[in-house]
């Protein structure tokens, strides 16, 4: 991929925006996914789909921000520890959106380690002690992505990573409170499976997000995409790692 004159450290370049002070929430979402935009195949395999430099950049975003947020799916689906271990730094705080406790009670993000867990849930039975439940009560509404941000700012927690699934991914998106988007995408074709982002459906190109991308070439072919959905796109940088 073509490098600017003057050299740039990659890393950054992709990491700073996200480590900068700042008083108001900053959410960065994540999805990886096939050439083809395929995040899984038809029976729901995905583990692994970017490879270990996908993995890197995923541990290092945990290590970067307060907390990570998923669905129950991707809880049901893979069981992630949602730890920081292949990069130097912290484990953030776990939160998962679980509306109905489909959690296992002995899953891996639960597992006490120092860090805060969160779920929020209708169902507050068999959850440990310690986890933070925020339920419905007085908050009809409380699944709704604005209010899940409110909730986890009221914590403490301001830099915040929505990992996934793809579904959890675009309510947020939807809801206008991405900031940043990271697209990693795989050097494979699936051919078929689960789609990527499925956002509302829009009438015409007009309506379509056009975000400024700075690309990133991973070490193993990855292209990860760096979407600034604040900033349309005027163009960006294409650097290796």
């Amino acid at each position: 991929m073509n490098r600017r004159e003057t050299p740039i450290d990659p890393l950054a370049a992709l990491y700073e925006p996200i480590l900068r002070p700042r008083t108001a929430p900053f959410i960065v979402a994540q999805i990886g996914q096939s050439l083809d935009g395929r995040i899984a195949t038809p029976t729901g395999k995905s583990r692994d789909i970017n490879g270990l430099s996908g993995l890197d950049h995923l541990h290092r975003l945990r290590s970067l921000v307060d907390v990570v947020v998923v669905g129950v799916g991707t809880v049901v689906a893979d069981d992630p520890r949602l730890t920081t271990r292949r990069v130097p730094g912290r484990s953030p705080a776990r939160a998962v959106i679980d509306r109905t406790g489909r959690s296992a009670r002995d899953a891996k993000w639960l597992e006490a380690d120092g860090c805060h867990r969160i779920v929020f849930t209708r169902n507050g039975a068999g959850w440990p002690a310690e986890v933070d439940r925020i339920g419905p009560e007085g908050e009809a509404d409380i699944f709704e992505p604005a209010k899940l941000i409110a909730a986890l700012t009221a914590r403490g927690h301001r830099t915040i990573l929505i990992e996934g699934g793809a579904s959890t991914v675009s309510r947020f998106i939807d809801a206008g409170l991405v900031d940043r988007l990271h697209v990693c995408v795989a050097p494979i074709i699936l051919g078929s499976g689960r789609p990527g982002l499925a956002l509302k459906p829009i009438d015409g190109l007009e309506g379509a997000l056009r975000p400024r991308v700075d690309t990133y070439l991973l070490d193993d072919g990855n292209i990860l995409c760096d979407c600034d959905l604040r900033r349309t796109g005027e163009g960006g940088t294409h650097v290796g790692f």
